[in-house]
């Protein structure tokens, strides 16, 4: 549509503001009020509080027909952005208990600002709207602080795909190493299913200098660390679907000279078939209960799972690729492979079918991309038009289908 490059500065606009004023996971409040504002403006009917900070805003069509739902995640990261930037991050909080900065570090910021870029050009067309569109810009899509819910699925619980009823959803991701200009897919399982565990390990405290006194909770640790990646390298089908375990934080010990009583190891699996995520979970189970005994001490392994696999489904891809190969031109959408990245986008989509694609926000010729979650991390906003033009034609060409 035309009226994409008319609003491109404004939602750049938008962006910077966003970007210049990130917040927390369950904390976004002032970018809420910022949407809902928008929303208001272009009379949308407007919910707000939807997940504890989400906004859920409901455009009605001039024609009857389904409903589909338009996602953008809005939370920010616990990074402290260096760069320099005209509109660069100068937040500052506390997070779980150490002083941090506060960063879009991974590109909600531009997934917002395309949104509500998409929803004042829908608003102005609603005689070529046949059906109903929900723009879903949800929270804490980095997972919500210890101790509450968030994200996706407790707008779920909430009933954000009701009222009316949801029949196909669709979501973008920015991507720093995705040239400008480009969208990339996948049918089927595209991101990983996400576990977070923590292995808790029993020893015997005793003298440094003394270790056949006790049991070493940290050697076992380190050899539980170790079984673990066999479990990848000599009992995953790594042929099939790529998977990860990734031991991120190791906690043991106050003094050079004292063996410790327990050890704990904080970590993640990224699992894209259910069956290598069963069995790598009752592997890891199994082989730290095991190993911890085999020395003398004991451990217990618990999961979390924060992200289900992103699938997209399979029928839906094929109906609306065409659509991405209008809006980009056909040599510019790219067949890709899945990643071990996550996205609590595919709870959506396990409720309703959904697609899922990447938007190229690298510089042409770059070779050397910030990568998300990364203070230095930058996004091309030249990236942004195509990521309007997309959000907002979909919508329109799923609706005609019917």
């Amino acid at each position: 549509m035309a009226d994409a490059d008319a609003i491109e500065d404004q939602v750049i606009e938008w962006r910077r503001d966003i970007h210049e004023h990130p917040e927390l996971s369950n904390r976004e409040t002032e970018t809420a009020e910022k949407i809902a504002k928008h929303l208001k403006s272009l009379g949308i009917k407007v919910e707000t509080g939807v997940a504890k900070t989400g906004v859920v805003g409901v455009l009605k069509g001039d024609n009857p027909g389904k409903v589909v739902a338009l996602r953008a995640d809005i939370d920010a990261l616990p990074v402290t952005e260096r760069n320099d930037l005209p509109f660069k991050s100068e937040v500052n909080t506390t997070f779980l208990g150490s002083e941090t900065g506060v960063m879009h570090a991974c590109g909600h910021d531009t997934h917002v600002a395309i949104l509500m870029g998409a929803a004042e050009i829908l608003s102005m067309h609603k005689d070529k709207i046949n059906g109903t569109i929900k723009f879903v810009f949800q929270p804490a899509e980095e997972g919500p602080p210890p101790g509450e819910e968030g994200g996706a699925k407790l707008m779920i619980k909430e009933g954000v795909l009701k009222n009316p009823d949801v029949d196909a959803i669709f979501g973008l991701h920015i991507n720093s190493a995705t040239p400008v200009g480009t969208i990339a897919y996948k049918p089927g399982g595209t991101m990983a299913a996400v576990e977070r565990f923590v292995v808790n390990i029993k020893g015997k405290q005793t003298h440094g200098s003394a270790p056949w006194d006790g049991v070493d909770p940290i050697y076992i640790a380190a050899k539980i660390i170790d079984g673990f990646q066999s479990i990848i390298s000599r009992e995953s089908e790594l042929t099939k679907e790529a998977a990860v375990i990734t031991v991120g934080k190791i906690t043991g010990g106050v003094r050079f000279n004292i063996i410790p009583e327990s050890a704990e190891l904080v970590g993640t699996v990224r699992t894209l078939d259910p069956d290598m995520r069963e069995l790598i979970i009752k592997r890891m189970t199994e082989m730290a209960e095991g190993l911890a005994k085999t020395y003398g001490g004991s451990a217990t392994v618990d999961f979390q799972n924060t992200t289900s696999i992103t699938y997209n489904d399979l029928d839906l891809t094929a109906q609306m690729l065409p659509t991405l190969q209008q809006v980009a031109g056909d040599d510019h959408v790219k067949l890709v492979k899945a990643t071990t990245g996550g996205e609590d986008f595919s709870f959506f989509q396990e409720e309703v079918p959904g697609f899922y694609f990447f938007l190229g926000g690298m510089t042409p010729g770059n070779t050397e991309p910030y990568p998300h979650h990364t203070p230095d991390f930058k996004i091309d906003e030249d990236g942004l038009l195509l990521g309007i033009k997309a959000m907002t034609q979909l919508p329109i060409d799923y609706l005609n289908a019917q």
